[in-house]
């Protein structure tokens, strides 16, 4: 019992916490954007649903520890370059990402062309409910992946990275909600994720390639961007002299 909550385990769980909770903004995004297609009275719904799919995920990923390991064994060689499981899975999800994010960027510009009505929707609720939880689904398989693949990096305790992936999610769940509306009430925000989101999905599909770009990079371009958005929110929001 004291060495379960040894200085060493906390500081460890804090550590891949917080950690687990900026990798986890990739999935946020990504989680806001679809659901924002769903009625209004669906989507709070949806975003737990998703999280809770998330964080069951990494946990099963977590208890088949043996099998996440055996992913990174290379299956066979393409000019010269390995490709193992993890690699297939990194590639396809970051391919995944990069058509769903530009396909949304397209309908978002293109007016009402191609999308889907507020009428058609409600008359189709169940299936497209659950068209966008299996598009939920697919992503967070590869988040959860990389997100697992750090963890066990860091730490070699089992409860200490269930804990943090617990801990992770449930700051997540409470997030996501003002996240979902902060984006959806600011439609050039909404252009600026899905642009992240197509950066996110080409970082991994050269992790995927054994070409590794440092998160550090990302997040920062992403907070910058972020920042020159918000600025010239407020200067269109003044009145002209």
């Amino acid at each position: 019992m004291d060495l379960l909550f040894s200085p060493e385990s906390l500081i460890a769980l804090l550590t891949l916490t917080s950690l687990e909770i900026v990798l986890g903004i990739d999935n946020i995004i990504f989680l806001t954007i679809l659901v924002d297609r769903l009625p209004e009275h669906q989507r709070a719904y949806a975003r737990n649903i998703g999280l809770g799919l998330a964080m069951i995920t990494r946990l099963g990923l977590l208890f088949s520890l043996s099998w996440i390991m055996g992913l990174t064994e290379t299956l066979f060689t393409v000019m010269e370059q390995g490709i193992s499981g993890r690699d297939i899975i990194l590639l396809t999800g970051g391919l995944f990402l990069i058509w769903k994010s530009t396909h949304e960027i397209h309908q978002s510009m293109g007016d009402n062309d191609g999308t889907q009505s507020e009428e058609s929707k409600s008359n189709n609720t169940n299936g497209y409910f659950f068209f966008i939880l299996g598009q939920i689904a697919i992503i967070d398989i590869v988040f959860s992946l990389d997100s697992v693949i750090t963890a066990v990096g860091l730490v070699d305790q089992l409860w200490v990275m269930a804990t943090a992936v617990i801990l992770a999610v449930m700051v997540m769940m409470f997030a996501a909600g003002p996240i979902g509306r902060f984006v959806s009430n600011h439609p050039t925000l909404k252009v600026l994720a899905l642009s992240f989101l197509i950066l996110i999905g080409v970082s991994l599909m050269a992790d995927g390639l054994d070409f590794h770009i440092p998160k550090g990079y990302i997040y920062f371009a992403m907070a910058f961007s972020l920042i020159v958005e918000m600025f010239n929110s407020r200067l269109r929001k003044q009145p002209e002299p």
